[in-house]
């Protein structure tokens, strides 16, 4: 496919055919991309954690949902067939940017305009989902609530020092699939959000 149809056909889907599992060679190819992705100082501090068996996926909407019966949202995702979480990994880039070609031996958070741990790991969920429609598969990004982050870190045995970034799930969509009622608000166009040479 060629690359401006990718972006054209990138959405979020809601809903997948549970009976068909992401291909192996595919679930490999969605992550050889995203480590492909852009990181400050080629820290690549990001992580992935992949989710499959229906154990785990299970384990997961427990981990990071109140509970009770799910509305038709959470339905739908659930029959997503593969779960990638991204994880960003702040130490990674505080300790590559202390090394001496880069100088900042203090560590100090300060020095970072933005959390770029953040921001990459995002690129790298980025490239999944553009991989995702290459590949002629379904897939939304989602997050993690705030108050289910330990949960879902006990669930899976996640370590303090990553930080999910959210959830990429990803497989074939299914029959209920709908476009979110917010695209009514359609795309804005490029005079409002571009500003050249100045604002």
């Amino acid at each position: 496919m060629e690359f401006a149809d990718v972006v054209r056909r990138r959405r979020m889907v809601r809903d997948y055919d549970a009976d068909r599992p992401v291909p192996p060679q595919v679930r490999e190819r969605l992550l050889e991309h995203a480590v492909r992705a852009p990181s400050a100082g080629f820290s690549q501090g990001w992580a992935f954690l992949v989710l499959e068996s229906p154990e785990e996926r299970d384990r997961f909407w427990a981990a990071t949902t109140a509970g009770g019966t799910p509305d038709s949202w959470l339905t739908r995702m659930r029959r997503a067939p593969l779960l990638i979480i991204p994880l960003s990994h702040r130490a990674a880039y505080l300790e590559r940017y202390a090394e001496p070609d880069k100088g900042w031996g203090d560590r100090d958070e300060a020095r970072w305009p933005v959390p770029y741990w953040d921001v990459d790991t995002g690129m790298a969920a980025l490239l999944m989902l553009l991989t995702a429609v290459d590949e002629g598969l379904g897939a939304c990004f989602f997050g993690v609530p705030a108050d289910r982050v330990d949960a879902f870190r006990a669930a899976f045995g996640v370590p303090e020092d990553h930080r999910p970034v959210g959830c990429v799930s990803v497989g074939y969509p299914g029959g209920e699939d709908r476009r979110s009622p917010s695209l009514r608000r359609g795309r804005r166009p490029l005079e409002e959000v571009v500003h050249r040479g100045r604002w």
